[in-house]
């Protein structure tokens, strides 16, 4: 939300796990602030995160008026890992956010996310 009233303060967001709405409540959307968002931002998701589907992410990211990318992570919750790709995730992570700080990956459709 500090991104938002203070448009200048950092030149990128990279947002873990973002709630959009309580778990099962999707009618509570918290989102009001994302139209005042001018700085690019990157949301890492997992697929199975009851706080918001991949679906609903992607839609609510062209309320963002800069920058976007989504990187879903399979099979992960809220907390971003399944016993599989606990070790993978924070790489996968910090490349992609690395590659996303240098303007090198700019979508926001998970089929085309690293």
């Amino acid at each position: 939300m500090l991104g938002a009233t203070e448009p200048g303060l950092v030149d990128g967001l990279l947002l873990l796990s973002y709630p959009l709405h309580p778990p099962q409540r999707p009618h509570e959307l918290r989102t009001e602030h994302f139209p005042r968002l001018r700085t690019p931002a990157m949301f890492v998701h997992g697929t199975r995160d009851g706080f918001g589907s991949i679906d609903e992410v992607v839609v609510v990211l062209k309320l963002i008026r800069a920058r976007t990318v989504l990187l879903p992570v399979p099979g992960a919750g809220h907390e971003l890992v399944t016993k599989r790709n606990h070790e993978e995730v924070p790489k996968l992570v910090v490349e992609a956010f690395r590659l996303f700080a240098s303007g090198s990956i700019s979508v926001t459709e998970p089929e085309q996310a690293p």
